[in-house]
């Protein structure tokens, strides 16, 4: 059974809804988004992803970074998951810009993600650390 660790340093970001141009009346995928993407690809191919087939269970768990006026009490509850983040972006956006990057290259089609746990939690160090797995778990 395949398995893949891989980690996306920074913040997480969200798949932004698509825009419509004023002068063409076509919709386009916000450049943030785009850099984002590209981010994800990277960090993938670099840490020696490889393409999965069939089906796939995920597993992605965002840090956020704390806010720096948090005091020395709630940065320790922090650390330790007893306080989470319940602040943009939610889960399923995160999810969404993932999975969607990974498209073609982590898999054929995000469509194979039969099963997806998330979770959120404070960290010093903000990131994504994202597992895909052949088979359900």
């Amino acid at each position: 059974m395949k398995s893949i660790k891989f980690i996306i340093p920074g913040e997480p970001k969200a798949k932004a809804r698509p825009r419509m141009s004023t002068k063409t009346g076509i919709a386009y995928t916000p450049k943030e988004t785009i850099q984002y993407e590209n981010w994800v690809k990277t960090c993938f191919i670099e840490q020696g992803g490889n393409k999965i087939d069939g089906q796939i269970s995920a597993k992605i768990t965002a840090y956020y970074s704390i806010p720096k006026s948090t005091s020395k009490k709630k940065r320790e509850e922090m650390l330790k998951g007893k306080i989470r983040p319940v602040k943009k972006p939610d889960v399923d956006n995160i999810v969404k810009s993932i999975l969607d990057s990974l498209n073609k290259i982590a898999y054929d089609d995000d469509s194979q993600v039969v099963k997806c746990d998330v979770e959120k939690f404070y960290d010093e160090n903000p990131r994504v650390e994202v597992e895909l797995k052949e088979g359900t778990i």
